[in-house]
């Protein structure tokens, strides 16, 4: 019979079948349309405003390490761009939020080690196979069951509530954390942690209490497991406060990225991101005429508009409605109207020979300009943190020099 016949040294009806399969995949990939695209918004990351404001804090602080922290898309900037421009900085590891950012890095090619630092399963601890990747302890009740069945020798660290109670053990837990982590010889203890509540405050009071915790807490268990490595409590608003911790690492957010939150310290840093668009639409209106939903903005003189296709889907906030501005041609031009979900219109009046897809600088990297982050922070109320990740991830990332 025919589905037999390859044992005689035959083509079975099956494998032509197959064969057939094939080919009809490979004439698919060779003769889909093929058709180039450059999109209307980059998101342009300078490399070096990067390695600056790395190597501005290993200088003003150059007794510890400093652990770029790429959580939430590298707080917009691009994960795998980001980790890329770092990983021959010799950083002592990387710290993402989930294992999914972890894999990630990973599948990319990253080689630096990584620390997750937010809530990983028992499966994902368990059943991960990438090289050099930890997870944090974050509650006791985790705690219990990744000790109970931990299949696998695998690197944590321990986080430790020293007063924002959001995450970690509290000290009245650590010696029963102490107990459970040496009931499993898998438990391999590489860490310590914590995280400041209020290091950007300009009340120390609070940031000093913790700093008394945590270094007690932190030597007992330094005397406890020779297999610490790590022990890290500042966020960048707290690198200030580093020569009175113990510990070697300090976590770099948000100043990797070009931005100082500390009030006692005022080092020179660069921002990295920079949002950049075109205008794709031009028009004249008349005095009295209005622009956008809810017709916001009213011309007072006759009014040259532009277009451009970024709005609040884009990251472009809502509230610079009739606030905010763009930059074309280094001149400021105002956002009038209503933001909308894909677009927002400004006033071009005073630009000269203004034209369809001109540059257009949504978010600038200059901070004195009137659309730097600083400046979009001031106008809405945000914190940088906030503006940054608001950049969609599927926007083209471009790395600078």
């Amino acid at each position: 019979m025919w589905w037999y016949s390859k044992m005689t040294g035959e083509i079975t009806m099956f494998e032509i079948s197959n064969i057939k399969y094939q080919i009809s995949k490979l004439r698919h990939v060779f003769t889909r349309p093929r058709v180039s695209y450059e999109p209307l918004i980059e998101v342009r990351i300078s490399k070096e405003a990067i390695l600056h404001n790395l190597k501005t804090y290993r200088e003003a602080y150059p007794k510890f390490g400093f652990v770029p922290v790429l959580k939430s898309n590298a707080y917009g900037h691009g994960l795998v761009e980001v980790a890329s421009i770092l990983d021959k900085e010799n950083a002592p590891f990387f710290m993402v939020d989930s294992f999914y950012e972890a894999l990630v890095l990973r599948r990319a090619g990253i080689k630096t080690k990584i620390l997750v630092l937010g809530y990983a399963t028992l499966e994902q601890i368990n059943k991960n196979n990438l090289k050099d990747v930890s997870f944090a302890i974050i509650d006791l009740e985790q705690l219990k069951n990744i000790s109970a069945n931990l299949i696998r020798k695998t690197f944590f660290h321990l986080k430790i509530d020293t007063g924002m109670h959001r995450q970690g053990m509290l000290p009245g837990q650590v010696m029963e954390a102490v107990k459970i982590i040496r009931s499993n010889s898998n438990f391999i203890l590489e860490g310590v942690c914590s995280h400041f509540a209020d290091a950007d405050g300009k009340d120390q009071s609070f940031s000093k209490g913790q700093i008394k915790l945590w270094n007690e807490v932190s030597r007992d268990l330094q005397n406890l497991f020779s297999s610490i490595k790590f022990l890290h409590l500042s966020n960048t608003g707290g690198a200030f406060y580093l020569p009175e911790i113990n510990a070697n690492v300090g976590r770099l957010g948000i100043g990797l990225y070009g931005f100082n939150t500390s009030h006692f310290s005022n080092l020179n840093l660069k921002p990295a991101l920079e949002m950049v668009s075109i205008v794709t639409s031009i028009k004249t209106i008349s005095a009295g005429e209005k622009v956008g939903y809810n017709n916001l903005y009213t011309a007072t003189r006759p009014t040259k508009i532009a277009t451009v296709p970024v709005g609040y889907n884009e990251g472009l906030d809502r509230r610079l409605s009739d606030k905010g501005f763009v930059k074309i041609n280094n001149s400021f031009c105002p956002i009038v109207g209503r933001i909308s979900m894909n677009m927002c219109s400004i006033d071009v009046t005073e630009i000269k020979n203004i034209k369809l897809e001109d540059e257009v600088v949504v978010i600038s990297r200059n901070s004195q300009d009137k659309n730097s982050v600083e400046s979009i922070s001031e106008l809405t109320g945000q914190i940088p943190h906030e503006i940054l990740v608001d950049v969609p991830g599927y926007l083209k990332r471009v790395v600078s020099g």
